[in-house]
């Protein structure tokens, strides 16, 4: 999830030189230390619980920074693995429920801390071609931090998100949380209809993440769900002649929105923002299965077209995965839940649509994947 990413742009890309990282301490984390989190959100605020994983609450390190991002070779275990699961979906053991025909798979009686590595190469596999799987009654979160990631490692390099907090000492952990006792879901409503905000993480990146692990700690005890598009479905949708329009073209992701609302909140950047260009239509390394990669939070324009142009074929395919019900899955957390999705097939949208106050905290964990490449349209 994206917390601080921003409305869709539709003026120039800004240039990222202008952007001055200010790490001051000002705005509504000024009386935040580095490495510290408010004493007041673990404990809970008018009578609220206090988190039940203290230790997972967010810290900013305003002294740390990050070089750019280098290149590296990404090797997708799903391509290892047995297309049956055996190691993974145990007959007998596991009970699977497909939530919908394409996208969405719900598991239980399978422990993924306790998966061999032909288990892993699985799991990667059938996230792959259901796109979301929750994994119910899971250890995860009991696990020690870095066991949780030497587990997430397995799929791919970790990314540190250049602007959200992270547990102290742990900064590859993305965290997602509003405390307890928070009015700003109030305030959340005044200048807008709806909290669907639908995007790929980061898809900014030179190497955008793959198999992707989100893990809830505390929820509301209604609401707070989170919906996954199928965006490989939403390009078969599509005439044969508009995907071969859309085949060849690119366009830019940018985090330098993203980066300038962190500051604009207080908060940090220990990144400095980058733009990238990727294919409209990606191609998935194992399945080969072609998909829509654009989203309204991080995509600012189609490279080649001009400004009216690019808006009006961004706009269009924004509606058409957005509107896309009928290729879309919910996810209702329960305690004790691991949600495993691709971000190269899927995009997705947290719900803020709860409004007494309970805490709503979740930690994710994010390889990177490959470079998005296109394979030539089929037909």
């Amino acid at each position: 999830m994206a917390p601080s990413a921003v409305e869709v742009q539709t003026a120039a890309v800004p240039d990222v030189s202008t952007l001055k990282l200010d790490t001051s301490h000002k705005g509504p984390y000024k009386e935040l230390a580095a490495n510290r989190y408010d004493p007041e959100a673990e404990a809970g605020l008018k009578g609220h619980k206090a988190a039940s994983y203290p230790h997972y609450l967010p810290t900013w390190d305003r002294t740390k920074k990050y070089p750019p991002l280098e290149p590296f070779e990404h090797y997708d275990h799903g391509r290892d693995a047995d297309p049956t699961f055996p190691n993974l979906l145990p007959a007998g053991v596991a009970t699977v429920t497909h939530l919908t025909p394409t996208i969405g798979t719900e598991v239980r009686g399978v422990q993924l801390s306790a998966l061999s590595n032909a288990g892993k190469d699985e799991l990667a596999r059938l996230v792959a071609e259901r796109k979301v799987v929750a994994f119910r009654d899971q250890d995860f979160a009991d696990l020690p931090i870095e066991k949780a990631l030497e587990f997430g490692g397995y799929f791919g390099r970790h990314h540190i998100h250049p602007t959200s907090g992270a547990p102290a000492g742990f900064p590859e952990i993305h965290l997602v949380h509003r405390g307890a006792g928070d009015t700003g879901i109030n305030r959340f409503y005044e200048n807008r209809t709806s909290s669907v905000a639908w995007h790929s993480d980061v898809s900014y990146e030179a190497q955008p993440p793959g198999t992707t692990f989100l893990y809830i700690f505390d929820k509301p005890t209604t609401g707070g769900d989170t919906l996954f598009v199928d965006a490989a479905e939403a390009y078969r949708r599509l005439s044969a002649p508009f995907r071969q329009r859309l085949h060849g073209l690119r366009a830019t992701h940018s985090a330098v929105e993203q980066a300038a609302n962190s500051l604009a909140r207080g908060g940090i950047v220990r990144r400095e923002p980058v733009i990238n260009e990727h294919p409209i239509v990606r191609t998935h390394p194992v399945t080969g299965e072609k998909a829509l990669y654009v989203n309204p939070q991080f995509t600012r324009e189609i490279v080649g077209l001009k400004r009216e142009e690019s808006d009006a074929l961004l706009k269009f395919l924004y509606e058409h995965l957005a509107f896309g019900a009928d290729f879309q899955v919910r996810i209702k957390w329960e305690d004790r839940t691991v949600v495993v999705w691709d971000n190269r097939v899927t995009q997705h949208s947290a719900l803020v649509d709860w409004r007494d106050g309970q805490r709503r905290h979740l930690a994710r964990i994010t390889p990177q994947a490959e470079r998005p490449f296109e394979t030539p349209f089929e037909g």
